[in-house]
């Protein structure tokens, strides 16, 4: 304990140097201050329960986003406490409507963990995927409350499963239960002493498949592809650009290309269109017999989601720089994804769909258009790349559920 609590100290005195020099460190720093006060003043007329979701960043979000939904669902009365450790979470999601109460969360000290959990008092808390913080599930347990992690997901390698590990095995041991996302997860947790876990999956597929059911149909981009076959081109880096522009340039005069960058700016918009040498358009232009054109840019945000429906070929951005970007959106719709080579092997989703056939990592232009032309040149390929996503996805859903089937009976006593 003495060197984790050692830990916390180094990391909160490196964040607050480094506030002086990164906004995204500032954030994190300001975010937290006067913490208490402000928590005590949002819950001082609170009689409700209270379940406490907590989330690393934005993408941890996602996984707790359909619990939330559900909870609101079934129980209206309880009041939601969403956490976040990082800016990058918090930040964009602070007005979050179905969350009652939403804020950084403290350090795990034990002072921190006590006061907070005192204020707060949750029935139940949920810690989405890999957020473990020791005295925080101390204090949980101290107060009797039920402690799940859900969408768990961990590897051999890790420090809990190493000789040296006793201390943060004792952390886990404080959790109620864990809803894991495989099956490796689950013999893991066993080989340590901890049999309460069950392969639940992970939510993220319940909450894209909702996103597709509700989904509307975007107008430009159906006009756009007129009934032509169409490749979505999603979350791209100038570094996927570089590989995708001869490929685009090759292949426009037999299909499409919708085009949605991960980060929209005026420069890198015009990059792509200057890049192509095709004919491009906008789609904020609203541009005129759009059907006529090889390439549709997407200069908006919200829509990636919903473009997927349009493509028979999917290229997920991202895999050639900091680390792939979310598949299972292009997945939902039952199509082959290609994404780069460089950095996509953490990702669960995308080495399940590898060795079942339905994506595919591409090294280079060349590699991504003899893997392309392969499904091209012998349609039974394509279709079983269309019919392993579609599986996939399908395989998986209901985790939200599981995890519910769990929490309402508690939340109900």
């Amino acid at each position: 304990m003495i060197l984790y609590n050692l830990a916390i100290f180094i990391l909160l005195i490196m964040f607050k140097i480094a506030a002086w020099f990164n906004p995204k460190a500032k954030a994190f720093v300001t975010g937290r201050k006067d913490i208490f006060n402000r928590l005590e003043s949002a819950f001082a007329d609170n009689s409700a329960v209270v379940v406490w979701v907590h989330c690393a960043s934005l993408g941890e979000f996602e996984q707790g986003r359909p619990l939330i939904q559900s909870i609101k669902g079934n129980l209206p009365s309880v009041k939601i406490l969403l956490t976040f450790f990082s800016p990058s979470g918090y930040e964009i999601r602070k007005d979050y409507e179905l969350a009652n109460y939403i804020f950084y969360l403290p350090w795990d000290t034990r002072y921190n963990a006590k006061r907070f959990i005192e204020i707060a008092n949750p029935k139940i808390a949920i810690f989405i995927k890999y957020e473990f913080w020791y005295h925080y599930t101390v204090q949980l347990k101290n107060s009797g409350a039920h402690i799940i992690s859900a969408s768990c997901l961990l590897r051999q390698n890790q420090v809990f499963f190493k000789r040296y590990g006793g201390f943060m095995r004792r952390l886990l041991k404080n959790f109620d239960y864990f809803f894991t996302q495989d099956q490796e997860t689950k013999t893991l947790l066993n080989s340590i002493g901890i049999a309460q876990a069950a392969v639940a999956g992970d939510t993220r597929f319940d909450r894209v498949n909702q996103i597709i059911k509700n989904g509307d149909e975007i107008e430009q981009a159906k006009k756009f592809k007129n009934d032509q076959k169409l490749f979505v081109i999603g979350s791209c880096w100038p570094e996927d650009i570089k590989i995708l522009v001869p490929f685009i340039q090759e292949k426009a005069n037999s299909i499409k290309f919708i085009i949605a960058p991960h980060e929209i700016s005026e420069s890198f918009l015009r990059e792509i269109e200057e890049s192509v040498h095709v004919k491009a358009a906008r789609f904020s232009q609203q541009t005129p017999h759009i059907e006529t054109f090889s390439v549709l840019i997407i200069d908006s945000i919200g829509m990636l989601s919903q473009l997927y429906r349009y493509g028979e070929f999917a290229f997920v951005g991202g895999g050639f720089g900091k680390g792939l970007h979310n598949i299972l959106e292009a997945a939902c719709y039952g199509i082959p994804i290609f994404f780069g080579n460089k950095n996509y092997d953490k990702y669960k989703e995308a080495n399940d769909l590898i060795m079942r056939g339905g994506a595919f990592e591409v090294g280079g232009y060349g590699d991504l258009k003899s893997k392309y032309e392969l499904m091209i040149n012998h349609p039974e390929n394509f279709l079983l790349a269309c019919e392993v996503t579609r599986s996939y996805v399908n395989e998986n859903l209901g985790a939200t559920k599981k995890i519910m089937d769990y929490c309402i009976p508690i939340l109900n006593q």
